[in-house]
């Protein structure tokens, strides 16, 4: 029998015919399925875009006939479910895929050399936004316009700091938008300001929708090659399937249109317009396997690296500063007891200690007023719990959205803004898994990089991305490769109501599978964040192989 290399795959040719079903392909190999009952198999076929059986090699070797395609993965590798992002700003990241990029800009002076050498390719009124700086590179000092405006003199810059929470403008995307030194301020927001009262250039949260909502919108091809650019890039890292928080509807639904999707999207729409996420599912469902809707993401609060988290006690380094609500409580509970009554899902942003006790009592305040159903309420990000608050999770049944790559980058000078003692419960997977709580996993991308392997790694080590801390960041909040898998698989599925079609390796499930080119269940956990990904499979078909 010809056996053909194929991108670290064996692809093998037909076998006899036999009287048993037979399957389109079958797949040989070290399996971790994400089924409890059946966590290993060394086989399954396909098909179609579903499996038909998972085994062992004698079980499977059934199904192979004539037209069956047989792939046989190398000693070492490991197959495993289809990567579950449950958390991203989707379309955004494929198009800070094509701007300017600022994450890993070290001083004030790359940062501004990163302007200037951006800004000489564009045209004269071209904006450039995206970005992704974080501070904290450079000391914490924040960034103004002062420092790109000779550098960008004939481009508009409206870029974000990496968490979305604090932008930075220049003179001439103010002048654009018409926002001048006698802008109020914006509750739930800040404007940062010089001793001199002049606007700096950075808005926080709500204060940045004065620039947001007079900024150019793209035109409808510039979106479809951001989802397009997006969707490669995450199947390069093994991610089949994805939450997108918010906004670009008519983006997925001209790609599903077209059959162009190649990742699963779950997009989950704005609270506040609740009732235009119910008539349209009264209209055309929840949608298929491809594009679902029926998730409703809203904010309690802003983030940490922007003190903008909602604390019930001040930042250390920031003695009359505890943060605030995005959000009034009101228009939380009335938004969330809406949407609940209309049987849709509702998953909000809540950081701080203050922010995740206040959307838990809201959760259990509306659970009570509506009645009984499986509502599956998600608090995204679920950063930094107060102790006693931990347990409610699993109480109310409420799923805890977390994003591990956060917590190896936070971790680097988290302590610094809500000292030791807060941190403890930082980030808290061990805990609330402890709790019997649900915990899935996600990245933020834009945010953090779609990366699970990193996320994995992230979650079994803690180590920090400085290196400062090779037994972890609290390392007592560790979990098993095992835990954090099913966090970005079979868990993740749950946490969009499609634990009975995706998640998992298991019959009558969509063929939506990763090949690892190492077995993280038993590599050295320091070593997982070097893997690869070999091959990304989504219902059947190979949307990326490693060359």
């Amino acid at each position: 029998m010809k056996k053909i290399s194929l991108m670290y795959f064996l692809v093998v040719g037909a076998v006899a015919c036999t009287k048993h079903p037979v399957a389109d392909q079958t797949i040989t190999g070290k399996i971790w399925t994400g089924d409890a009952a059946h966590p290993y198999a060394q086989a399954m076929a396909i098909n179609g875009d579903s499996i038909v059986a998972v085994g062992t090699v004698a079980e499977i070797k059934k199904w192979q006939g004539d037209r069956t395609v047989q792939m046989e993965a190398i000693e070492g590798q490991l197959i495993v479910p289809g990567f579950i992002d449950t958390h991203t700003h989707f379309v955004d990241g494929g198009f800070r895929l094509m701007s300017i990029q600022l994450r890993d800009a070290r001083t004030r002076e790359e940062f501004i050399q990163r302007f200037k050498s951006y800004a000489a390719k564009l045209s004269p009124g071209t904006w450039i936004t995206g970005g992704d700086w974080d501070h904290q590179n450079w000391g914490g000092d924040l960034p103004s316009r002062e420092w790109i405006d000779s550098v960008t003199q004939n481009n508009p810059v409206w870029v974000n700091r990496l968490d979305g929470h604090m932008s930075l403008a220049n003179s001439a995307a103010l002048k654009a938008t018409g926002v001048s030194d006698n802008a109020k301020d914006v509750a739930g927001g800040a404007i940062v300001r010089n001793k001199r009262g002049e606007l700096t250039g950075v808005f926080k949260d709500n204060a940045e929708n004065l620039v947001n909502r007079k900024i150019p919108g793209r035109p409808a091809d510039q979106e479809d090659m951001a989802l397009d650019t997006a969707m490669h890039y995450v199947a390069s890292k093994g991610v089949t399937s994805t939450h997108n928080m918010g906004g670009y509807w008519e983006v997925f639904e001209r790609a599903r249109v077209a059959n162009r999707l190649i990742t699963r999207i779950y997009a989950v729409q704005a609270l506040s317009n609740w009732d235009e996420v119910k008539a349209k599912v009264e209209q055309q469902g929840h949608g298929d396997k491809w594009l679902r809707i029926g998730g409703l993401k809203g904010f309690v609060d802003g983030s940490l690296g922007s003190h903008t988290a909602a604390f019930f006690k001040p930042f250390n380094d920031s003695p009359s500063d505890s943060g605030f609500f995005i959000t009034p409580e009101k228009d939380l509970y009335e938004r969330t007891s809406a949407a609940d009554k209309a049987g849709l899902q509702v998953m909000i942003h809540a950081i701080g200690d203050k922010a995740i006790h206040t959307l838990l009592n809201i959760f259990e305040r509306v659970e009570k007023e509506n009645g009984p159903r499986d509502r599956r309420f998600r608090i995204e990000h679920a950063q930094h719990i107060a102790p006693a608050d931990i347990p409610r999770f699993a109480q109310l049944g409420v799923i805890a959205s977390m994003q591990p790559y956060h917590a190896i980058d936070d971790g680097r000078w988290a302590e610094k803004f809500i000292g030791p003692e807060r941190s403890k419960t930082t980030y808290a997977f061990k805990s609330l898994l402890d709790a019997k709580a649900m915990v899935v996993f996600g990245s933020d991308w834009f945010v953090a990089p779609p990366t699970p392997l990193e996320g994995i790694y992230a979650a079994v080590t803690r180590r920090t991305l400085d290196d400062k801390n090779p037994d972890g960041w609290m390392p007592d909040q560790k979990i098993t490769v095992e835990q954090a898998l099913r966090a970005y698989t079979i868990d993740a599925a749950n946490a969009s109501f499609e634990e009975k079609i995706k998640g998992s390796l298991e019959p009558g499930k969509l063929a939506d599978f990763v090949l690892l080119n190492e077995d993280i269940t038993t590599l050295a956990p320091e070593k997982i964040r070097d893997v690869k990904v070999v091959m990304t499979v989504v219902g059947g078909k190979i949307v990326f192989a490693n060359k």
